[in-house]
């Protein structure tokens, strides 16, 4: 049985290298395409270790990571969601982000990203926060690497509350698995009141 559980302290330094390894593994499939390094992926991580505001949570097959989620208040990440924001009205100070939920396709539809989201919001509370809200890579439907079998998790997303917020759209870079050099994506913030 999968146990999932927030990660704190000691376990989650321990944990970061499993983490960081999990992200290289699921977003170099569609739709992120990600051709990530161990390197990058310490540094991006050691922010979860350091801000007092974030969580971390493990899906533990036995004693294996199998998937991880993450959120942080979207202050810590003001440079990167500003613009974003910008004309929405909605201040970052108010918004948790539920920045990735990573999780190895053995263990999908099994409920484990439902506990993902139960735990960010519920420290999203915790903390005082009004709204959380996540990003979505946007990509062509006529991709050359999409899978013919691909389904969105937009249905999951909105079960859960969430929605596209018009006109906000994050840009971030990273080498995609199929180019020679890394380039802009764009994200679609999805959010909802807690």
């Amino acid at each position: 049985m999968t146990e999932v559980r927030v990660l704190t302290g000691a376990a989650l330094d321990a944990a970061l290298d499993d983490v960081a390894a999990l992200r290289i593994a699921v977003f170099r499939d569609w739709p992120y395409l990600y051709d990530g390094s161990l390197d990058y992926e310490r540094r991006y991580l050691a922010a979860y270790r350091d801000s007092p505001g974030a969580v971390l949570a493990g899906a533990f097959d036995g004693a294996r990571l199998v998937g991880a989620a993450t959120g942080t208040p979207l202050a810590d990440h003001a440079d990167d969601f500003a613009a974003a924001f910008a004309d929405t009205g909605i201040g970052l100070g108010s918004v948790f982000y539920c920045a990735e939920s990573i999780l190895l396709p053995d263990w999908r539809g099994k409920g484990i990203g439902h506990r993902f989201f139960d735990l960010r919001e519920g420290h999203a509370r915790t903390l005082g926060f009004s709204r959380a809200a996540f990003c979505a890579v946007i990509r062509p439907a006529a991709h050359p690497l999409r899978p013919a079998d691909y389904r969105p998790l937009d249905g999951f997303w909105r079960k859960r509350g969430y929605a596209p917020l018009s006109g906000a759209v994050s840009r971030f870079d990273w080498k995609d698995i199929d180019r020679p050099a890394s380039d802009q994506k764009n994200l679609q913030v999805w959010i909802r009141d807690l």
